[in-house]
């Protein structure tokens, strides 16, 4: 039932994964997110900017990613009562974009390319690497706020499977002793 139901609503999709996140553990970090008057005025000033151009959504979400690192409850609800725009719209949006996060990621966020090209070249290797290396399941964050580990579908550089990310950089072709490597560096 679940899965025919899934296919014909993605939103209850997304509802289920959320719900199952809450049962998995998770590895919290114990940085509290920084707001700021600052960094709030900083907001506010892009979002008046923002609303005088169609779609001021998606480009406040982005801004605040950046100012934040991440948009908890608190900053969505500035954003939802600046814009006019009900909490659940903003936090459904927040949610479902997987560039968007609710809780602020470590120093280093790495990424695992999962998808199809990645995967049949071995990546599921270095995610397992990064995963013994750094003592996390895709998706944690050390309790130091040094590292995110995450898993994504596709890069978008199918050529250079399998991928990794470390930040900005893109690392191809990618062995388990390269994320060794790699991750030698950070430390």
């Amino acid at each position: 039932m679940y899965a025919l139901f899934c296919f014909t609503n993605p939103f209850l999709d997304v509802i289920m994964v959320l719900l199952k996140r809450g049962k998995e553990k998770h590895v919290h970090m114990s940085v509290k997110v920084n707001i700021t008057d600052e960094r709030l005025a900083k907001l506010k000033a892009i979002m008046e900017s923002n609303k005088k151009k169609p779609g001021p959504l998606m480009p406040t979400l982005h801004e605040a990613q950046k100012i934040f690192g991440c948009i908890p409850i608190e900053i969505q609800k500035v954003i939802a009562k600046e814009l006019n725009e009900s909490i659940a719209k903003i936090n459904g949006v927040v949610t479902f974009y997987g560039n968007f996060s609710i809780e602020p990621k470590g120093e280093n966020v790495i990424n695992v390319c999962l998808g199809t090209a990645c995967y049949v070249r071995g990546s599921q290797g270095v995610l397992d690497a990064f995963q013994d290396e750094l003592h996390l399941k895709a998706g944690q964050t050390s309790e130091d706020g040094k590292y995110t580990l995450q898993s994504t579908r596709c890069i978008g550089a199918c050529g250079l499977a399998p991928i990794f990310t470390v930040n900005e950089t893109v690392y191809g072709n990618s062995t388990v002793s390269k994320a060794k490597e790699v991750l030698a560096t950070l430390r």
